[in-house]
């Protein structure tokens, strides 16, 4: 029997139950308040019961689509290693050394034959065996097999990689529900193009807030974006553990954005921008309670004018004027959250449907009177997926 390993997290403060009616109409509801933003115990309570139990997409399946290739990440303090091993097989783990916590891989993607840990030199192979322990000769009651990667759930739909730290019943493809039947057609044919990175001075909420709400603030921050769109006609529907905001686009022939823009949002951080021949995806990732790392990658289709060099760099510069003005707002907002004078607000039913989902979400998550940190260990976190 495997021995449970120690607590990811030490115990925190279960959050109070008269703060959040996750069970209110959206007429008469109001939103998460503003300590949810701002408290660094909200923040760990976070951690533990919104990313540890949820599947988190972190990356492009393309990037660990051989033998030997890795990816690094960390999702809200956890730093992942995802690799092929000889075999092909999709694998996950902790990327943390057993022996003094160490992290084993630095870079971000690359292709290894082991893992070895540059502090002590500890070796595992690429199934988180651990193989080589130097100069521990005469130390006692020591069990090789005990010391192994600590492994983690991953899985893969279409361009998407995901991992998921606790186990439970829903499956990758559940969770996404139903994007996949909505979008499968439109983006097989799309290759990855680019990447930017953002660091925002806000919390990760207040990026997804600012995502969720059905267009509200696109006429007053996003000029260029409100001529694109019909705001007459932006729709949200609300789903399982997602929800799509859609909306009619211009027919300017010389836009960048055509047809019908679908804006997915699957819980907890991660967001899909559709339009003919063009996605964007949207991770965004807590560096703290009041930072987050927001990366943008971009897909174009092969054919058509979007294969087009020109047209994929002008609709990138546009993604990332957008994106300089949310940036501007979520910040704004952040400072007011932590001013001490905001507490709830409400929500438009006409446009913020989605926002109020989210909330609904996470106070489900998190609104637990279970105390009692998660303890990972080899034996609950079972084998990993493809």
């Amino acid at each position: 029997m495997m021995r449970p390993l120690p607590s990811v997290e030490p115990q925190v403060p279960c959050v109070r139950p008269n703060e959040f009616d996750a069970h209110l109409p959206l007429s008469k509801a109001r939103t998460i308040p503003a300590r949810w933003y701002t408290d660094p115990a909200i923040y760990q309570i976070e951690r533990e019961r919104v990313f540890a139990p949820q599947w988190c997409i972190l990356g492009r399946s393309e990037q660990v689509s051989r033998p030997n290739q890795f990816l690094t990440a960390e999702v809200a303090g956890f730093p992942l290693i995802i690799v092929r091993d000889e075999q092909n097989t999709l694998r996950g783990f902790y990327n943390v050394c057993r022996h003094r916590a160490a992290v084993l891989l630095t870079q971000e993607t690359g292709q290894i034959t082991k893992l070895r840990c540059r502090y002590h030199g500890w070796t595992y192979d690429l199934r988180g065996n651990l193989r080589g322990v130097p100069e521990f000769d005469g130390v006692e009651d020591f069990c090789r097999e005990e010391h192994s990667l600590i492994p983690i759930e991953t899985a893969v739909w279409s361009h998407l990689l995901a991992v998921r730290l606790r186990p439970n019943q829903t499956e990758f493809t559940e969770h996404l529900d139903p994007m996949p039947q909505w979008v499968h057609d439109a983006i097989e044919n799309l290759e990855f193009v680019g990447r930017r990175v953002y660091e925002l001075n806000c919390n990760w909420k207040v990026f997804v807030d600012n995502y969720l709400d059905g267009g509200y603030h696109v006429n007053t921050v996003h000029p260029e974006l409100a001529g694109m769109l019909d705001y007459s006609q932006y729709r949200t529907e609300v789903f399982f553990k997602t929800s799509v905001q859609t909306s009619p686009l211009s027919t300017d022939t010389g836009s960048v954005r055509q047809g019908v823009a679908q804006y997915w949002y699957v819980f907890p951080n991660f967001m899909l921008n559709l339009y003919d021949g063009v996605m964007d995806t949207n991770l965004v990732l807590p560096l703290g309670v009041d930072r987050c790392r927001v990366i943008f990658d971009f897909y174009f289709d092969r054919t058509g004018p979007a294969s087009d060099p020109t047209f994929r760099q002008r609709s990138i510069e546009t993604a990332h004027q957008i994106q300089q003005e949310d940036i501007g707002i979520c910040e704004e907002v952040q400072r007011g959250l932590s001013s001490g004078v905001f507490h709830t607000g409400r929500f438009s039913v006409k446009r913020e449907a989605g926002g109020y989902h989210f909330h609904q979400l996470l106070a489900r998550a998190i609104m637990t009177t279970n105390t009692e940190p998660t303890r990972f260990s080899t034996e609950e976190t079972g084998h990993a997926k493809e």
